[in-house]
């Protein structure tokens, strides 16, 4: 079964580089003006939608793809506990070694009364055995620490290093789930940018 990720439009908060996690932001005028700007992928336009709850991600689907999405909690993003709001830069400069420390654990790297990459995995595995069971393409709008678990999971990297690909903006992650949930890469960071002409 082939499978897209796709990170939701621009938010305020995202401009401001201040950490979202599951703080439910909407997408920004600017954000709605430049999603709008994209297309859905070739064979994916009338594949199965599905999104995270966060009404950021299910605006995009209904601004990229026009129809409403089914929703899948299990999509939501990264839950950053109390650094919600916060930027990197600031949590870095605040904490020092602490944070250097935290960072260096990779998959177990754990926000303050939050989750690990490694939770997310946990809670993906099951939903990426049901939609590899399942018949067609599926398309979801979801968010950067759920699409880099994935990636985790289909190359096998432990997060302590650069990720092997950055996640571009404004582009699809495309992979095959197998029945069994595993997940190997198809091909990554495809734009959604119109073309001219």
């Amino acid at each position: 079964m082939r499978l897209a990720l796709i990170r939701h439009g621009p938010t305020e908060w995202n401009a401001a580089k201040r950490i979202q996690g599951r703080t439910d932001i909407a997408l920004s005028d600017a954000g709605r003006l430049e999603t709008g700007t994209w297309t859905a992928p070739a064979d994916f336009e009338n594949a199965r939608l599905i999104s995270s709850p966060l009404s950021r991600a299910v605006e995009t689907a209904e601004i990229l793809f026009g129809r409403t999405p089914e929703i899948e909690a299990r999509l939501i993003e990264t839950d950053w506990g109390n650094w919600e709001g916060m930027t990197l830069i600031a949590l870095r400069d605040d904490l020092g070694p602490v944070m250097a420390a935290n960072e260096a654990q990779g998959l177990d790297f754990r926000p303050e009364g939050g989750e690990s990459p490694r939770d997310v995995q946990d809670r993906l595995r099951p939903w990426l055995s049901e939609i590899g069971a399942g018949d067609g393409a599926v398309v979801a709008i979801t968010h950067r620490g759920v699409m880099r678990s994935v990636i985790s999971l289909a190359l096998n990297w432990d997060m302590k290093a650069d990720a092997p690909s950055k996640l571009e903006h404004a582009s699809a992650q495309f992979f095959f789930v197998d029945g069994d949930g595993t997940v190997s890469v198809d091909a990554l960071n495809q734009s959604l940018l119109r073309r001219a002409g």
